[in-house]
């Protein structure tokens, strides 16, 4: 049986060169693509919408939307619609956001864990088909439901999976979700307490770890040159490291190379800083928390993430040949 492998795009990328890397996927096989939506640079479900209507069979996921900026009502019809484009092929992928950048865009980010809960449980009674009355602490309706004009009107199959960082986020993701998106830039033996505080979130609904899917986004620096592909992965780490602490903790990277970092880092980051900052970030990182390498290399470090409890390996190409990297985990 062939391995799962899915795709990651983010921003990298000219949009139209998107649809061609997609369409590639799809005939290797690639399970899904899944589309960032991070940074306030583009949008997730533009790209989607776009990827869905260029291919027939592969999966299309979000990853991850915020929960804070698209009411519940927008956001279930949004994903109605996607379903409506491609049947049984969208996933919804979402994550409680960050500071300072929710902050910045006038969002306080206040019991994270509760309006996650009621994001996912409104939102899958809504594709349900039902009619919903909800007084919750961040989330309340009044009597509304999806209202299909043109299409079907029976129930939607969109997974809902959690791009959890944090411990308490993680064990609710087993409690609530259908899965986890496990985060990147984190060492395989990272998912450990991961797998822990899912299967303890899972026994709470009556549900083992194994009904739960666990794809992960993984850095995949892909070159015939191994230093090229290192220094490809090292650039995006200074970024990452700088910009998304939350990412350096559970990474276990050092508070002192991303205080030195951030010194150097500002927001956005230009190139000439990351230039800059970049030889803060030592090879040994680069090999412990991506995949980076030549193409053996490359597969060897995915197949430790497989080994490591991720279900379907969200491969993310940070530069170079995305073609290469495609051909490299065809299934």
């Amino acid at each position: 049986m062939a391995e799962r492998m899915a795709l990651y795009l983010q921003d990298a990328h000219d949009l139209r060169d998107g649809l061609d890397f997609v369409r590639y996927a799809e005939q290797h096989n690639f399970e899904a693509v899944w589309q960032a939506e991070s940074r306030l640079v583009r949008d997730a479900i533009v790209p989607m919408a776009a990827y869905a209507a260029v291919t027939e069979k592969i999966k299309v996921g979000s990853g991850v939307i915020n929960n804070w900026t698209r009411n519940i009502g927008l956001l279930a019809a949004t994903f109605l619609t996607l379903d409506d484009l491609a049947p049984n092929r969208i996933i919804c992928g979402i994550g409680a956001w960050w500071d300072p950048l929710a902050r910045d865009v006038g969002i306080d980010r206040k019991k994270p864990l509760v309006a996650m809960r009621e994001t996912v449980t409104i939102m899958r009674r809504l594709l349900n088909m039902e009619r919903v009355t909800f007084h919750g602490e961040y989330i309340h309706v009044d009597g509304i439901e999806l209202d299909v004009v043109h299409g079907r009107r029976s129930p939607r199959h969109v997974p809902i999976l959690i791009g959890a960082t944090g411990d308490q986020m993680m064990e609710m993701t087993g409690e609530v979700a259908d899965g986890v998106v496990l985060n990147y830039c984190v060492p395989p033996e990272y998912n450990h307490k991961a797998l822990e505080l899912l299967e303890k979130g899972a026994r709470k609904s009556g549900r083992k770890l194994e009904d739960l899917d666990r794809p992960q986004l993984i850095v995949c620096s892909v070159d015939l040159d191994h230093d090229r592909a290192i220094d490809t992965s090292r650039e995006l780490l200074t970024q990452y490291l700088a910009q998304q602490p939350h990412i350096a903790k559970a990474s276990g990277v050092s508070p002192d190379i991303v205080a030195q970092i951030q010194s150097i880092l500002g927001w956005p980051a230009t190139h000439e800083q990351i230039q800059s900052a970049k030889h803060l970030v030592p090879e040994d990182l680069v090999l412990r928390i991506t995949a980076s390498g030549t193409p053996d290399e490359a597969r060897a470090k995915v197949k430790e993430y497989q080994k490591n409890g991720c279900t379907c390996p969200i491969l993310y190409p940070v530069g170079g040949d995305v073609r290469l990297l495609i051909d490299t985990f065809a299934q």
